[in-house]
């Protein structure tokens, strides 16, 4: 896969829908629910973000390396996630702010 993101974002591909419940019922392909989890294809370098002062001025603007690196599994918001196409593969665009936690 060729693709580098910018800034804070991270190409996330995603885990597989369950097959079937916990209680053991056999889950439609209708039916299934996207999974909000996946593991960390590529990762940004970071985004600079700005301090504003009391009147709304910008005061400075620091620069916030990005955490996350290829490998990681992690959890995001249900609706944050951006679908791309790349190379016949569907994989997700997702800002680091919209990453939930780390799966262990």
């Amino acid at each position: 896969m060729r693709v580098k993101p910018l800034q804070d974002w991270v190409v996330v591909q995603p885990d597989e829908p369950e097959e079937k419940t916990a209680g053991g019922i056999f889950v439609p392909d209708a039916a299934k629910e996207r999974p909000e989890s996946g593991k960390v294809v590529a990762a940004g370098e970071g985004r600079f973000v700005e301090e504003k002062d009391a009147k709304g001025k910008i005061k400075e603007k620091k620069f916030v390396k990005t955490t996350l690196k290829p490998g990681d599994h992690i959890m995001y918001e249900k609706y944050a996630a951006k679908k791309v196409q790349v190379d016949q593969e569907e994989v997700l665009l997702v800002r680091e702010e919209d990453v939930l936690g780390y799966l262990v």
